[in-house]
């Protein structure tokens, strides 16, 4: 195979595959840019070439890194970048960059990024939206203090005033704040979400888009407090430069403001600003009883979605999850539900055969709750106990890791010993297991 045939093939499989490759030379001329950087930039292969043709491409944040590596001679692994790209959509990608080397001598850097827009999306979700905008009626909870929440919200949409949410994650905060963006009399153009757990030059980035281009934007904040104090006050001095009585500002914290204040996590100035009223949203071990109507609109929409005659939860299941204590809240009960799904098929009840093995396991350590530890995870009781002997064994093992790291407080060492393995040997386990919470004390 010739040489030309060669690099037909390299030019074709760079071009066509799912992971972003970009690769400048020592002077940092653009050598290489293929169709998924492209996307993710957010340019089609016509707008990039009439760019590249007026030497007008702009790689503010791409290009950084890669300079970076380009400058030190040393590879950046694992870099995580998330923005808003050309077509205002927002991006996270995970990056390796390498120098390139020909006959020892440094002749440019290439980067290989990975899309997982989608991925972080789904993490940082507190509750699925079913492709649907997030309203007060679609909300499942019946509790008393939920009530409260709602018309505390209600009250919030028709004065426009802004608001601080506090609670935990997974409690459905961001379902409140959308909730409230739709029930404005006067209607907002958008409803702008801003992580600020993620990269803060971002967050502040779209505040100063939106604050200057749009007139009526619902904007929410989610945890403030991850926001650097400069940052926190940066967002203070665009609000003060740019007033706007038509937006509605919406933020979330995870805990006493007031503490955050006074451990110096949270501006008082920020918090001044979206304080017009405060509301906290309890987490799902303070209100039980919405465990369930959470579950009956799951399950409805798997009927609606699949056709099955999936009605409820078996007694023994069901008081099983009214004793947990849910600490991921609605988040960790709706993820418990993805993992139960897939085996719904002509049941019409859900059985404590169909919980997974690692939920089990939390019931068992959850003693101080009243949660019988006697719980017979590993008995055979019928033929739907039966699974592949390999699943078994691996179950087996991890229960049996993760009580001996209760035993001994997370210490490794003395774990490891007590199982007469080498300490390497069970870091590996603990970490392919998903146990790294129970090994904080490695020493």
């Amino acid at each position: 195979m010739d040489n030309t045939v060669l690099l037909n093939i390299y030019k074709y499989v760079i071009e066509k595959g799912d992971m972003g490759i970009c690769v400048v030379d020592t002077e940092g001329k653009l050598l290489i840019y293929n169709k998924k950087m492209r996307e993710l930039e957010g340019v089609n292969e016509t707008e990039f070439e009439e760019r590249r043709a007026l030497e007008i491409i702009d790689f503010e944040i791409e290009k950084s890194d890669i300079y970076k590596v380009l400058n030190s001679g040393m590879p950046m692994l694992n870099v995580k970048k998330t923005y808003w790209n050309k077509k205002d959509q927002e991006v996270t990608y995970i990056s390796n960059i390498y120098p390139l080397h020909n006959d020892g001598i440094l002749v440019g850097a290439v980067e290989f990024a990975r899309d997982i827009t989608q991925l972080e999306f789904m993490m940082y979700q507190p509750l699925r939206r079913y492709g649907a905008s997030l309203t007060f009626d679609i909300i499942t909870a019946v509790s008393a203090v939920m009530k409260d929440v709602i018309e505390k919200a209600k009250i919030v949409a028709l004065s426009r005033m802004p608001v601080v949410l506090i609670g935990e994650s997974g409690t459905g905060i961001d379902m409140i704040a959308e909730g409230i963006h739709h029930d404005l009399k006067m209607k907002n153009d958008m409803f702008i979400g801003l992580i600020c757990r993620r990269d803060e030059k971002t967050v502040l980035k779209q505040f100063e888009k939106y604050i200057i281009d749009k007139e009526k934007i619902t904007f929410f904040a989610e945890r403030i407090e991850y926001l650097s104090m400069e940052a926190q006050e940066k967002i203070v001095e665009l609000f003060e430069n740019h007033p706007n009585h038509h937006h509605v500002l919406i933020a979330s914290v995870g805990k006493d403001p007031i503490d955050l204040i006074q451990q110096q996590q949270l501006s008082k100035k920020l918090y001044r600003l979206f304080s017009g009223i405060t509301i906290y949203v309890p987490p799902l071990r303070e209100r039980k009883e919405d465990i369930m109507p959470f579950i009956d609109d799951y399950l409805k929409r798997h009927r609606d979605s699949f056709g099955s005659a999936i009605q409820g939860l078996s007694d023994e299941v069901k008081e099983t999850f009214l004793k947990y204590d849910w600490p991921g809240n609605l988040k960790e009960l709706e993820v418990l539900l993805d993992e139960i799904s897939p085996l719904i098929t002509n049941e019409i009840i859900i059985d404590s055969h169909m919980l997974p093995a690692h939920f089990k396991w939390k019931m068992q350590s959850s003693n101080d709750k009243g949660i019988d530890e006697t719980s017979d995870l590993f008995v055979i009781k019928n033929q739907h106990d039966i699974r592949p002997l390999e699943n078994y064994m691996k179950e087996v093992e991890e229960y049996y890791i993760s009580k001996a790291l209760d035993f001994h407080q997370g210490n490794i060492s003395k774990t490891a010993a007590a199982l007469g393995i080498r300490r390497q040997s069970l870091q590996y386990r603990v970490k392919n297991y998903n146990l790294n919470k129970k090994s904080e004390n490695i020493d």
